[in-house]
């Protein structure tokens, strides 16, 4: 960013970095050291430079533009960030794939903006930035295509560069500065827990994550939490308990059942979501509609189609227990056994739960080496599917990349032609309607059923949705409706080279039978 002096001179901010999401509402930011002057104008480019570019993004702090869960748009594998991400749907004359992605990256594809408009910042001030989508898209050839990759010749994404230059406007300013407002919730406490720090050891190919300041894992709280997790008393009847529709050995899952079945017997609606890298996860459930883990953990325990208990009937049952009193003493000091403890005790349990130890993570260090059919795989999931431009790839990456293997955000898949509310029962807006949270693919060998009802039986049965059973809607994922109505046409060898390459993400620590207390205790590579 660098704002214009009187004397045509620029103030060049330097280091300064942005992410804005028109769909996630992230549409701010905030830029500190500007004198109280009066600017005849601003400039920003749109991209990094080769160095920024090329860097580990997951050596950014947690919030920071820059790291791979607050922009979702660095792609692992590929090497570098999307600087400009354009998805939607358009209605096509003659019918065919609705969905447009237009990604802008690469050395040669940054953007600079340059806008003429007198800015009285004398106080300080938010500056209002107009974005005309329109400008960018209307007028494109018919045979522009659906999608932009930035390679070497794709002349399509040089044209979208000059479009997008010209598409801002200074919309107004303001002589407010406007607060950056959290995006999650911070509870005040007193005090936080004490003893020996949980050893939270988490390889450097996984972004940064921050743990909650008045929650952060200790030896003795992981512990009681753990104990919680499988504490049968919680339940209605005292027959259930978190750890049975969540089972270790299965990545904590629900092993083969498409709905668990609750404490007295009741089918639910849902399929069990694996619990792992929940630390770096702000939402909850499968439309997201818990923002922290310490309250999630209580609605199963209360829901009456699960463990149907209470909050207060719990408290009451490990009150009466000497052990547990101690034990929540140690942790959490005077004030005895309380709900909001027993949810804090559980978050504390479940932040260790870190996965980041497949065949995969190995090859990756240079320890193992994929076979040829699961390099297949990965190739095909990592290349966008674009025949006329000799691109056959499944293009899993754009929901599933970066080594977390989710973007964390919430997507519309296709599974029915008029889809559930899903996210938007949440939301209330309609564009979310049958969005659920994108599941990591980390040890998806070991989860099944599939999706958020447990439809699919195996990954082949998930593939072949991807490759050819795709239903249209108006909230389908870009990136899905962008595909022919036909499918993929996958060859029946790169759906089994998809296959292989999801079983190399399956985690050797994960199903141990140690204690699962102690699986996030895995040495730094």
């Amino acid at each position: 960013m660098a704002l214009r002096r009187a004397d045509g001179s620029w103030l060049e901010t330097g280091g300064w970095q942005a992410c804005f999401k028109g769909a996630e509402g992230r549409t701010s930011a905030f830029l500190e050291g500007v004198p109280g002057q009066v600017f005849t104008g601003l400039r920003f480019v749109i991209g990094l430079d080769q160095v920024l570019n090329e860097a580990d993004p997951n050596l950014w702090p947690a919030g920071h533009a820059l790291h791979p869960t607050v922009n979702g748009l660095h792609w692992g594998w590929q090497g570098g960030h999307i600087f400009m991400a354009l998805e939607g749907h358009r209605q096509l004359a003659q019918g065919g794939p609705d969905g447009f992605s237009y990604h802008l990256a690469g050395t040669g594809n940054q953007m600079t903006v340059v806008l003429e408009q007198p800015l009285d910042l004398t106080r300080g001030g938010t500056i209002g930035l107009g974005f005309d989508v329109a400008k960018v898209l209307e007028g494109l050839a018919p045979d522009f295509g659906a999608s932009t990759h930035s390679r070497a010749g794709d002349e399509r994404a040089d044209a979208l560069r000059k479009r997008v230059e010209q598409a801002f406007v200074v919309t107004g300013i303001s002589p407010e500065i406007w607060q950056a407002v959290p995006l999650a919730e911070r509870v005040a406490r007193s005090q936080v827990p004490a003893g020996t720090p949980w050893p939270m050891q988490i390889s450097s190919r996984l972004p940064k994550v921050v743990l909650p300041a008045d929650n952060v894992p200790v030896v003795a709280g992981v512990e009681l939490g753990r104990r919680l997790f499988q504490e049968k008393r919680l339940s209605v009847n005292q027959t259930q308990s978190c750890a049975s529709c969540h089972d270790q050995k299965a990545a904590f899952t629900d092993p083969g059942k498409r709905y668990s079945v609750g404490a007295e017997g009741r089918t639910g609606t849902r399929n069990a979501m694996p619990l792992f890298n929940l630390a770096w996860q702000s939402e909850f459930f499968w439309d997201g509609r818990v923002k922290r883990l310490r309250d999630q953990v209580l609605v199963p325990l209360q829901d009456p189609v699960e463990m149907h208990g209470s909050l207060e009937a719990a408290v009451q049952v490990l009150s009466g227990d000497a052990g547990y009193r101690e034990d929540f003493g140690k942790v959490f000091g005077p004030g005895g056994v309380t709900a909001e403890r027993l949810g804090l005790a559980l978050e504390q349990y479940l932040l260790t739960l870190v996965s980041q130890d497949s065949k995969f993570d190995q090859a990756v260090l240079g320890r193992a080496k994929l076979s040829p059919q699961e390099q297949r795989g990965l190739e095909l999931f990592i290349t966008e599917y674009d025949p006329p431009r000799n691109l056959r790839g499944a293009d899993c990456f754009h929901c599933h990349g970066g080594n977390l293997f989710s973007n964390q955000g919430f997507s519309n898949n296709g599974l029915e032609a008029a889809p559930e509310a899903g996210r938007q029962a949440v939301t209330g807006q309609a564009a979310d309607q049958g969005k659920f949270r994108v599941p990591s693919l980390r040890n998806v060998a070991l989860t099944a059923p599939y999706m958020h009802d447990g439809r699919f039986s195996t990954l082949e049965e998930v593939i072949d949705h991807y490759d050819h059973g795709v239903h249209p809607s108006p909230t389908l994922d870009p990136n899905l409706a962008k595909h022919p109505a036909a499918g993929l046409a996958l060859p029946a060898a790169d759906k089994g080279a998809l296959v292989a390459f999801l079983k190399s993400l399956s985690d050797s620590q994960f199903p141990d039978s140690r204690p699962a207390a102690s699986i996030s205790s895995i040495s730094k590579p």
